[in-house]
């Protein structure tokens, strides 16, 4: 195990955990959590923020598309892709890079998942219109870097994660 976070209601409770945990395997509380996995969180007394606003950021800077101009909708809404519908893409691992690249950041960014799934669909054999759907994806992220998940205190759902070890 390498990083873990502890939540919960009760702060004697995390603690008791922090002690057993401590006992079998010597780990280090590096106090209240600000910046996980690439993950900014942000915490008020409304609610807990998660987005990736820095890895979204490196990322327009990496495609080399910081300075563009913002698009309003991640996919134009009558563009139908598909896998022989035009010139082939010719770097299929910068394609491949990138899209991996969005599928983190739908970890924090729902609103992207529809389309950056349906781009991983032609992983295999990209077409340059596929490649520019993924740069507009790109320029609709620059519209709002730092928008993410919120998770309000006052609600009646109840968020809880599982992990196998292996």
């Amino acid at each position: 195990m390498d990083d873990l976070i502890v939540a919960r209601n009760n702060l004697k409770q995390i603690e008791n955990i922090m002690h057993l945990l401590d006992k079998k395997c010597s780990i280090k509380d590096i106090g209240i959590l600000k910046y996980f996995l690439g993950m900014e969180v942000a915490k008020s007394r409304t609610g807990i923020n998660v987005c990736q606003r820095k890895y979204a950021l490196d990322l327009l800077h990496d495609s080399g598309l910081l300075a563009c101009k913002p698009s309003s909708s991640p996919m134009d809404n009558n563009a139908k892709l598909h896998s022989n519908s035009g010139p082939m893409y010719c770097d299929i691992t910068s394609y491949r890079r990138l899209i991996g690249k969005l599928i983190y950041l739908t970890h924090t960014r729902p609103d992207v998942s529809f389309h950056v799934g349906h781009l991983s669909q032609f992983l295999a054999a990209p077409i340059v219109a596929h490649y520019k759907v993924a740069q507009r994806i790109l320029r609709y992220i620059k519209g709002s870097p730092g928008k993410g998940l919120f998770f309000p205190t006052e609600n009646i759902v109840s968020l809880k994660g599982y992990s196998d070890s292996d």
